[in-house]
């Protein structure tokens, strides 16, 4: 099984979120659920491959634990991101509700 190199994260950000610029002309709302869908989707890979680099840790078939470490911390990073962007939304929708009453 080969586990793909650990790359840096990008200077706009974790990758996989996607920006939404003029250029990427898309359906109104497909391009924000295009974006949610990858951003998820790149979420569970993070953390899929940081669950393989545990288990090889664990089991003593890890050459460099550094790999392990930063695999679970970008999971984690971007866990939290997905997190409050959820949470944000909520509290808009919310917010959208009150003003609503």
């Amino acid at each position: 099984m080969s586990i793909a190199p650990i790359g840096p994260i990008s200077p706009a950000g974790v990758a996989g979120l996607g920006a939404v610029t003029p250029t990427t002309a898309a359906p109104a709302g497909s391009s924000f659920a295009a974006s949610l869908a990858g951003a998820v989707d790149n979420l569970q890979q993070l953390q899929s491959t940081s669950n393989q680099l545990a288990v090889q840790a664990v089991t003593g078939n890890l050459d460099d634990i550094h790999n392990a470490t930063i695999a679970a911390t970008r999971a984690q990073v971007t866990l939290e991101l997905a997190a409050t962007v959820r949470n944000k939304g909520v509290d808009a929708f919310n917010e959208i509700m009150r003003m609503q009453a």
